[in-house]
């Protein structure tokens, strides 16, 4: 796949004052950091009175706890689901609430959100008060059967609202129409502390703490979770997101976040002590994803909730072993989905514009995943689809620069009315059911409508780099000012630099991995660099001894002793 290395322009810095070092003032000033966005005090966070109806959904909370009503919170399936159950089950317990418990569909069993089939199992628990989280915004019939069980109803999520709102008591979704909450990508898990925030203080109006001689609760506990899940979930980190997670992150480097979160790490590698967002994105969230993907997200769950240590430890080496059965799953599926288009020995000229693959025996939980993986290899949207029974087949949809995935399936679904079950999503990032013997039907219109939307500029991925390097600044202080300067992440992305050196050593590690010894164009410095997952029909190659990499500065600790080292981006051979 062919990858162009642009240099973001140099821009006005000055604004930046506060900030000593040249390099990392033009680097926040390319991602367009205010002076105040540079500093992430919680102080500075969005005020919650501009989210839409969250002070009505508060006050039915708040009713619902001093009554002593039950109270279940109904989940996601994944990391966002997972962290915003946490945070609300947690906070309601330090509220004072005594009935509360929570439940989240088997995605096999039961599929996305608060289904009729769902709410049925809730009036079985005896629900009083449904709060969804991290769903919701479009469980039109869900809601419809719990308003008729004669629950009540409060939507919490963050997920794009379609033409129609469902009929619940209260809609906290900072993206629903005529909601001036400036953080339209804040996740599940950001609005959910959100409205535990303004229950606190709807609680304290009211005197209740006071009433029930209970100490009121310090949120901040939970910003430990609420990073995980907004790190997880791949959102956009704007000023206010990065805020959120740099809180979440001080909790963990300081040894006081929950003990499941600690037991995560350790079995993902990652000291606590110096982690960055990209532990939680790599490490924590990917093990909590394998419990919803395989098997039932109360694992992950629990191991959130979890107070002792031993027992977290327990129950993080299980969603260890998932994650690695999810990673087997998804490497044969992998090789399976290049096999079919290497066979159709199609080019970058041939490659349909937008890639939809389907086997029947692949598995639901990974097809987010493998649509990923195959998104990042050729830079075309793809849509991978599973088997889903009684003639349906789920996808899971990834998009590039460009292209909004949700709109195009609205589009398509507009266009040719029939094709699509059901859909839902972002514009990075989507799902839908789709009628199994309208699979043809459904790729030539997905393929005309990205044709409609995009042009074949788009096609070709972009690597945006910060620039060269000086020799001066290739040393294990730039790597660690670097480290220190996040969180990095979506749309606000970790600094990428590229140069031109010399290979003196290069060999396969791990399968897949290409290790590197590198030498500066001047022959003054040589460094350690690794590409993961390089493409092994072109490397290794003796006959390759000058290339322009694209990499991101990083320290490398073995055995005690840290060293600099480039993890590279791109290669390109010259």
């Amino acid at each position: 796949m062919t990858h162009n290395i642009i240099r973001r322009p140099q821009v006005d810095d000055s604004h930046l004052t506060s900030i000593t070092s040249p390099l990392l003032r033009q680097i926040y000033a390319r991602r367009g950091v205010t002076a105040q966005q540079d500093d992430l005090a919680l102080k500075h966070l969005l005020r919650p009175d501009t989210i839409k109806d969250i002070g009505l959904a508060a006050s039915i909370v708040a009713d619902a706890i001093e009554a002593d009503s039950s109270i279940l919170i109904v989940g996601d399936f994944d990391a966002d689901g997972a962290t915003s159950t946490s945070v609300c089950l947690l906070a309601l317990k330090m509220m004072g609430a005594t009935k509360v418990d929570y439940l989240i569909p088997n995605r096999f069993e039961y599929g996305y959100g608060l289904s009729p089939e769902i709410v049925a199992v809730a009036a079985s628990k005896g629900a009083e008060l449904l709060i969804t989280v991290d769903n919701g915004i479009s469980s039109i019939e869900g809601v419809n059967a719990a308003k008729a069980a004669g629950m009540k109803v409060v939507v919490t999520d963050h997920h794009l609202q379609g033409r129609e709102l469902p009929a619940a008591d209260a809609i906290v979704n900072p993206n629903q129409h005529e909601c001036q909450f400036a953080s339209k990508a804040i996740a599940g898990v950001g609005v959910a502390f959100y409205l535990m925030s303004v229950l606190r203080a709807t609680l304290a109006k009211r005197q209740w703490f006071s009433s029930q001689q209970i100490e009121e609760p310090n949120l901040s506990h939970l910003l430990d979770i609420v990073a995980l899940g907004t790190v997880a979930d791949v959102v956009a980190l704007d000023a206010n997101n990065r805020r959120l997670v740099n809180a979440g992150m001080q909790r963990v480097r300081a040894g006081r976040c929950r003990p499941g979160i600690t037991a995560l790490l350790e079995v993902g590698k990652r000291n606590p002590q110096k982690m960055v967002a990209a532990d939680f994105g790599f490490a924590v969230g990917p093990r909590l994803n394998a419990a919803g993907r395989l098997d039932e997200m109360a694992l992950g769950v629990e191991t959130l909730l979890c107070d002792d240590i031993m027992r977290a430890r327990q129950m993080a080496a299980e969603l260890d072993g998932l994650n690695q059965e999810r990673r087997e799953l998804e490497s044969g599926m992998q090789q399976e989905a290049l096999k079919y288009l290497e066979s159709l020995s199609l080019n970058e000229q041939t490659l349909p514009w937008g890639i939809a693959l389907y086997q029947d025996d692949w598995h639901q939980g990974v097809i987010g995943i493998l649509a990923s993986r195959i998104k990042d290899r050729y830079h075309r949207p793809v849509i991978a689809f599973a088997d889903a029974g009684d003639g349906e087949i789920k996808g899971s949809a990834r998009s590039i620069k460009g292209l909004h995935m949700r709109d195009l399936l609205d589009a398509i679904n507009t266009q040719h009315p029939g094709i699509i079950i059901k859909f839902g999503g972002h514009a990075m990032a989507a799902g839908l059911s789709i009628h199994a013997n309208k699979f043809t039907e459904f790729t030539q219109a997905y393929e005309a409508a990205i044709k409609q939307t995009l042009s074949f500029e788009h096609l070709s991925g972009e690597v945006l780099s910060d620039g060269e390097l000086l020799i001066e600044q290739l040393t294990l202080e730039t790597a660690q000012m670097l480290r220190q300067a996040g969180p990095w992440g979506q749309a606000f992305e970790e600094p990428v630099f590229d140069g031109y050196f010399t290979i003196l050593q290069q060999r396969i590690v791990g399968e897949k991995h290409l290790k590197l010894m590198v030498e500066t164009q001047c022959g003054s410095l040589m460094l350690d660099a690794i590409a993961f997952n390089v493409d092994l029909k072109v490397w290794p190659d003796a006959t390759i001894n000058h290339v322009r990499i694209a990499y991101k500065l990083d320290v490398n600790e073995f055995r005690g002793n840290q060293s600099v080292q480039l993890m590279v981006e791109h290669l390109d051979p010259m």
